[in-house]
């Protein structure tokens, strides 16, 4: 159950992401916001392996898993260009909307890619949060 938690408190932090951004982009770039903020993000999560003494672990990674976390940093990194990019213009609740259909995105390439199975109440969801996201951004 402490998944459940986590996810949540994951959703907050992203949400305050959304408004912090907003509000911190007014006036410079948002490629230069976005490096500040990826600079800020890894000094943070160096300094917490460092007190929980994780660095000690770092010989355990093996190179293909590397690879995929190596893959997942730089896709984070686009996305979050792109975010920050979709702030500097958009409006921030029609933005994070959007950007939530990354649920959807996952629905599909998990299905495609690593087998898992979609179901009625999976599809439903996907559906409904599509549907969730296009409201969200009409005026």
């Amino acid at each position: 159950m402490s998944w459940i938690l986590f996810a949540l408190l994951s959703a907050v932090f992203a949400a305050l992401v959304g408004i912090f951004g907003k509000v911190g982009i007014k006036g410079i770039d948002s490629t230069l916001a976005t490096s500040v903020r990826a600079v800020v993000m890894a000094t943070f999560l160096v300094l917490v392996s460092l007190i929980l003494g994780k660095a000690k672990l770092l010989h355990t990674i093996e190179n293909r898993v590397l690879l995929f976390i190596v893959l997942s940093g730089v896709s984070g990194a686009i996305s979050w260009l792109f975010y920050f990019f979709a702030l500097k213009t958009g409006p921030v609740s029609g933005v994070a909307a959007l950007d939530r259909l990354s649920v959807v995105f996952v629905l599909i390439l998990a299905a495609l890619f690593l087998g898992e199975h979609l179901t009625w109440k999976t599809g439903l969801g996907g559906i409904l949060i599509t549907a969730g996201a296009v409201l969200m951004t009409l005026k």
